[in-house]
């Protein structure tokens, strides 16, 4: 429950200070008009460039002690029930978001900060699936970062945590502290940043409100709309579709039990805060065993982000549809392995999603100043998004720790 949690006034909460800077920004905008929306405009400009800045760091240090953590125990059989489980469930998740926003294309036809009529950037299309395999191999490691290219850089990221994971104790011990202890520092480092979401977002909403009027935040509403479905059909019929035919777990059950890990990670916005919270709720209500739990779970809360990958994945389209791009079916399936893959560097961090973003975008090189504005707008909306994907994630980590505990012949799993 979040009563441990020291109470701050309303006015120190990010998501309030982000909404008044929305509310600011959009008066100064409407009243100030393109003029003063230039002058300011630099400030989102910058956010979005410190966003962007810590991309890479990030990507790298997450995944590779995301994955190298495991250790030994990663070459067994709970590892790959893990896996297995966290890359179907986040791929149901991608396809949910893939379906809804062609389906529902709320960027089409919408105009945020005139992207829509800016020269489109050529987009990479692979010529067959194994050319899309070969882009997503290095032949410079150093080249692929610098680029970014983000497809070759994660590849490589979870091959050299499974090789340090491999290693002897001494040396495995050693690189694991060296990543963890980097990867601790980026999340400082980005909390900072985020913290600066209130200056970016009333430089960003009034360059969008002076230039383009109501018009992009009804295209935003709609986008709105449209991740918040895609959570919804996840939650409430994926994830329970899953613990039905692979647990035989009612899901009834399991959401009466969950409902205060799902508090905590709805107020957070962080699977890492609630996974003290998620490991006792399992352990005592659920019924998983330790063994399981304890494995599945902090795993889960850094590879599994099925409210993530389908953000990232319906966020893409939705630029792409802003900006005229029409994604083939080909760009469309390097969206959904990027967005699969990038989720797992996902940090478990309020709005991390926001910033894993542009590694999708990168993938099918939608770029430019245009971009960062369409992307900076969305973080208006991104609060109350993250708090539910946030949720979404969490519930999938407890359906995974339950139907793995089941397959490993937990009877009492969910026993009412």
């Amino acid at each position: 429950m979040v009563e441990n949690r020291p109470e701050l006034p309303w006015y120190r909460r990010l998501h309030w200070q982000i909404f008044l800077a929305m509310a600011a920004g959009l008066v100064a905008g409407f009243v100030g008009g393109e003029d003063f929306a230039s002058q300011v405009a630099w400030l989102g400009t910058t956010f979005v460039r410190l966003l962007k800045m810590i991309i890479v760091p990030l990507v790298i240090t997450s995944i590779t002690v995301g994955v190298a953590s495991v250790g030994g125990a990663g070459l067994g059989r709970l590892f790959g029930k893990t896996l297995g489980y966290y890359v179907l469930s986040s791929l149901l998740a991608i396809l949910v978001g893939l379906f809804l926003v062609n389906l529902i294309r709320p960027g089409v036809g919408a105009s945020i900060g005139g992207a829509a009529a800016q020269e489109l950037p050529e987009l990479e299309t692979p010529a067959s699936l194994s050319d899309l395999l070969l882009r997503m191999i290095p032949t410079n490691v150093l080249r692929a970062a610098a680029h970014p290219d983000m497809l070759s850089i994660i590849f490589f990221c979870i091959l050299f945590g499974a090789a340090i994971a491999s290693l002897p104790e001494t040396p495995r011990r050693t690189l694991v502290g060296f990543f963890e202890a980097a990867f601790q520092a980026m999340m400082r480092l980005t909390s900072w940043i985020i913290r600066l979401a209130p200056i970016g977002v009333f430089g960003l909403i009034t360059n969008v409100a002076g230039t383009s009027g109501w018009d992009a935040f009804r295209a935003l509403g709609l986008y709105m709309i449209t991740i918040a479905s895609g959570l919804t059909i996840h939650l409430f019929v994926t994830l329970p579709i899953l613990l039905l035919v692979l647990g035989r777990i009612r899901p009834r059950i399991h959401f009466r039990n969950m409902v205060e890990p799902l508090t905590m990670a709805f107020s957070t916005s962080s699977s890492g805060a609630t996974l003290p919270v998620t490991l006792r709720a399992v352990e005592k209500r659920v019924g998983v065993s330790n063994r399981v739990s304890s494995f599945v779970l902090p795993m889960g809360a850094t590879v599994n982000m099925d409210g993530t990958a389908l953000y990232e994945c319906a966020g893409v389209l939705f630029i792409a549809q802003v900006m005229g791009a029409e994604l083939g079916i080909t760009q469309q399936i390097v969206v959904v392995i990027t967005a699969l893959l990038a989720s797992i560097g996902a940090a478990a961090v309020p709005s991390a999603g926001l910033v894993i973003i542009f590694l999708v975008l990168e993938a099918v090189n939608l770029r430019g100043p245009e971009v960062d504005l369409i992307v900076g707008t969305m973080l208006a909306i991104d609060r109350p998004l993250d708090m539910y994907r946030t949720a979404v994630n969490v519930f999938s980590d407890s359906c995974g720790a339950a139907i793995i505990a089941r397959s490993e012949g937990e009877s009492e799993v969910d026993v009412e």
